[in-house]
């Protein structure tokens, strides 16, 4: 979908860059506290916010910017920052390369369960405890990133997984168990990577559950003790999402959407896609 503004690297500068960590007012001051567009990265994004006032866009969905927060981007979510001051903060920005590089594996990210990929990404809430021990991870990282020392990435990537850990120890406190969370971790990567490759085709959870040699309650339950959703309000919000992104960026007829999104007829689109926005895909695009 090219008609979203997409920023590729890490660093436009150097697209060498697998990492890079700045902070919220050094990118505020930068842009002259303009409002950049809704856009998407082809990398993972997570904000500590550690003052704040305005609104987060993700995905359609609206957060209030505020202290104490921390947020996760997943590559190919579509958001936007609007500030009503300056924020502040810190933004860290890696590529998948980074993470072969410094042996994160991808089940690391799927495993800890940040980074939600679709449908609703609110931020995790931190206190000023939490916050300060994140913000020492995000300050040390500064550091090595800045110093021209042997095993610098190594040391960067080990302060990654410090930071995500901790955040996912915090998401334990607020009810999600771990254990559980590895027990399912294999189906639920599995399921995720089929609807990525399917869901323009496949609208039904058996077809999924089918592939996968699971009965669809199996797969719908074990989805939804790990990530709060069902596997078919998983896949429905993959959709609609993808739906959403077409109706606002291009200039598409619905009728082509409809037929480019897997559905048959027109009508059977607006009528899935009402169901599950609460509005029609005309009324969504006005």
């Amino acid at each position: 979908m090219n008609f979203i503004k997409t920023y590729s690297d890490v660093d436009p500068a150097d697209s060498r860059m697998t990492f890079r960590i700045r902070t919220m007012e050094e990118i505020y001051d930068r842009n002259g506290g303009k409002t950049d567009e809704p856009h998407r990265h082809d990398y993972y994004i997570i904000l500590l916010v550690r003052k704040a006032d305005g609104i987060h866009h993700i995905d359609f969905k609206e957060y209030p910017l505020s202290g104490g927060q921390v947020y996760f981007i997943s590559p190919g979510q579509v958001h936007r920052i609007v500030e009503r001051e300056k924020s502040h903060g810190y933004v860290i920005t890696f590529s998948t390369r980074f993470m072969a590089e410094n042996q994160i594996d991808a089940c690391f990210i799927d495993d800890i369960n940040l980074f939600k990929d679709y449908g609703e990404t609110p931020p995790l809430p931190v206190d000023v405890q939490q916050e300060t021990q994140l913000n020492a991870y995000c300050e040390q990282m500064m550091d090595w990133s800045k110093a021209n020392i042997k095993f610098r990435s190594q040391g960067i990537g080990s302060l990654l997984r410090l930071f995500l850990i901790s955040c996912n120890n915090l998401c334990s406190v607020h009810g999600e168990n771990p254990q559980q969370l590895q027990a399912g971790g294999t189906l639920l990567r599995e399921y995720k990577d089929l609807v990525e490759k399917h869901f323009t085709e496949w609208h039904l959870v058996s077809q999924y559950a089918e592939a996968l040699h699971v009965t669809p309650d199996h797969l719908n339950r074990t989805v939804r003790s790990l990530i709060g959703k069902t596997a078919k309000e998983y896949l429905q919000s993959r959709i609609t999402v993808a739906a959403r992104r077409m109706l606002y960026f291009s200039g598409q007829p619905q009728k082509e959407i409809a037929y480019a999104l897997g559905f048959s007829e027109p009508a059977h689109f607006s009528s899935f896609f009402k169901k599950c926005t609460g509005m029609s895909p005309s009324d969504f695009r006005k």
